[in-house]
């Protein structure tokens, strides 16, 4: 009965190590190859999928899964040609799953969905410049009728304020616990949402008196830095290249656009204003405006603003000299940006070039 027992007990320690074994054996296995360059495809296009194998076994059949829709199965383990269609641009999961003489295997990719157009290039005219109070770090800008609300950042300074833009004039102002660095902003049913940086805290403000009534947390990003508001969605930047669209009422990420011209999928968006159907959005450190189109997030548009920050001030930190701020005065149809620390709050009138 003893040397039955461990003869069982041997045998079956032996079929558990060679299971084990061979389970391991297929972890890592397989890689997925593209035929596109950097893995890059303009959406529409076709794109080629293959594998490499560290280790060669017979492979039975293979399904891919390209941004969640599965693909026919195929036994091709080369050039397994596919169409790329997607509702949404940018950066789209490959997923494989290879069954094979040896157990089943996975591999995965990443690919970039790119837009089918160049995007049109804007210049722009100045049409008026106003006062703009040079202590303000601007991060969010916002008009309510006549009435301009910004959000300044840094540590130790951050504050929200009501502005008269003609004269820069500081009508109302809340300062933030020194804890905090402000961030973006957008006035939704009455109410100021702000964000802040790093603390995964944004706050919720009245309108009508800045009483503060609430706060709100981020889920699925790890900063805050611009926001703005569609009437219905309201989008939140968060330095990557993903800007969030938030349920409207509990303020929580439901999902993401990634803004992709015909080149590359963009990131570092910053400070971002909802005009006449497209998200309008800077780039960090960079004096330019990208014009988006919030449901498929291609750029359909450039504003070129490189010679702007020559209009402003010299004297101050040449890296806070920096374009921040876009506000859109939707009962005249006016447009005005700033930066942080200008001197100068600019309406600007653009024109493609």
């Amino acid at each position: 009965m003893t040397s039955l027992y461990k003869t069982l007990c041997f045998l079956s320690l032996s079929l558990l190590m060679y299971a084990c074994g061979d389970t391991k054996s297929l972890v890592g296995n397989y890689s997925i190859k593209t035929s596109s360059t950097k893995n890059a495809v303009t959406n529409g296009e076709d794109i080629s999928f293959s594998l490499t194998a560290k280790e060669t076994y017979a492979i039975d059949s293979i399904i891919y899964v390209v941004d969640g829709k599965k693909l026919p199965k195929t036994t091709a383990v080369t050039n397994y040609t596919t169409n790329i269609k997607t509702a949404t641009l940018g950066r789209k999961t490959v997923a494989a799953t290879i069954y094979t003489s040896e157990g089943t295997a996975n591999a995965t990719t990443q690919i970039s969905v790119l837009h089918t157009k160049a995007p049109k290039i804007y210049g722009y005219k100045i049409i008026n410049r106003f006062p703009h109070k040079t202590d303000a770090y601007t991060q969010g800008l916002e008009f309510v009728g006549d009435t301009l609300y910004e959000s300044a950042g840094k540590y130790a300074e951050s504050k929200l304020r009501k502005v008269d833009y003609k004269t820069g004039d500081i009508l109302q102002e809340v300062k933030l616990d020194n804890a905090y660095f402000a961030e973006g902003l957008t006035i939704y049913n009455d109410k100021i949402y702000q964000l802040t940086w790093r603390e995964n805290t944004g706050f919720i403000y009245n309108l009508s008196d800045f009483k503060k009534t609430g706060t709100f947390t981020y889920n699925r990003s790890k900063e805050g830095w611009g926001l703005c508001n569609d009437g219905t969605t309201v989008y939140k930047s968060d330095g990557s290249s993903k800007i969030w669209k938030l349920d409207p009422t509990t303020l929580a990420e439901q999902s993401y656009i990634e803004p992709t011209n015909h080149k590359s999928v963009s990131k570092a968006f910053n400070e971002l204003e909802y005009i006449d159907g497209k998200i309008y959005a800077n780039t960090y450190q960079v004096a330019s405006i990208a014009i988006i189109d919030p449901t498929t997030g291609a750029i359909e548009g450039l504003i070129d603003l490189t010679s702007l920050p020559k209009e402003v001030q010299s004297g101050l930190d040449p890296q806070n000299e920096v374009l921040n701020g876009i506000a859109y005065k939707v009962n005249e149809g006016r447009l005005f940006v700033t930066g942080k620390h200008w001197n100068t709050l600019f309406e600007i009138e653009i024109f493609e070039k």
